[in-house]
């Protein structure tokens, strides 16, 4: 397998596995601050390497009235002074071609929603960046699907690709993980990334919202890292039933820390 560096965190090939993790959506610049200080303070403390995610915009909300966040320019300045204040790398979005050039001078990963994961404009544009190009597998494909995607990424030259996987269409309004998916697609060469908090989201379940079962977000995490994968991306706010977006699948903050200790035990014993 192909080891990607970011900064100075190694990911795939053996290396221990990452955790990402942050808010769904940018808030607020002293949510998002706080809340990526204190995921930086457990994961420091446990010897995990920590890569800060939020999103600027949302743009793929079910109801027009949903909140998306602050928008490219705001929220690129609120990543940016978080990234500067807590020296951390930081992973964000992009919806469309005209985000990627002003997003790339911010973010050291670039990530590819999983409802445009097959927008060939979108992901050859991220990887001429330069930058490592975090691939989310849309709920809709298999998971040997994604190989034509990689070579869309890998077409510019661009080899610092992540995979992740966040849970396959199961049904109306439910997702269900097959964790088969994470071997299959580590054999394609990249590190893959498993989506605890996005798998157990019950997409438009409320109608105008998503629905989730974030009781199920810490089983899931444990069984992915004994099975086999190079990080998690877990979407962590501090009060996530207040949260204006994907509240119910997220977990809360307070929690992170017991869920950690578990994934490291796991890590050790295999």
């Amino acid at each position: 397998m192909r080891q990607v560096t970011v900064r100075n965190i190694k990911i795939g090939d053996k290396s221990p596995f990452v955790l990402i993790a942050g808010p769904c959506v940018i808030e607020s610049e002293r949510i998002c601050l706080e809340t990526a200080k204190r995921i930086k303070d457990i994961t420091s403390r446990l010897g995990i390497s920590y890569i800060f995610k939020s999103s600027f915009d949302k743009a793929n909300r079910m109801s027009v009235d949903s909140y998306r966040g602050p928008g490219i320019k705001k929220g690129l300045e609120i990543l940016s002074r978080i990234k500067q204040k807590l020296d951390l790398p930081i992973l964000s979005d992009i919806h469309c071609q005209r985000e990627i050039v002003e997003s790339a001078k911010v973010l050291d990963i670039i990530q590819i929603p999983a409802f445009l994961c097959r927008q060939t404009d979108i992901v050859v544009s991220a990887a001429k960046t330069g930058k490592t190009v975090n691939i989310k597998k849309g709920q809709f494909l298999a998971p040997w699907d994604i190989l034509p995607i990689i070579k869309k990424a890998e077409s510019t030259g661009n080899k610092k690709i992540i995979i992740t996987e966040r849970g396959s269409c199961f049904g109306y309004n439910n997702l269900v993980s097959d964790f088969r998916s994470l071997g299959i697609m580590r054999e394609f060469g990249y590190p893959v990334i498993f989506d605890a908090t996005h798998s157990v989201q019950l997409p438009g379940a409320k109608g105008v919202s998503s629905g989730g079962q974030r009781e199920f977000v810490s089983g899931l995490s444990r069984a992915a890292v004994a099975f086999g994968c190079d990080g998690l991306f877990l979407e962590v706010h501090p009060h996530p039933d207040m949260a204006p977006c994907d509240g119910p699948n997220m977990i809360d903050l307070k929690e992170l820390e017991t869920l950690l200790r578990q994934i490291k035990k796991i890590e050790v014993a295999l």
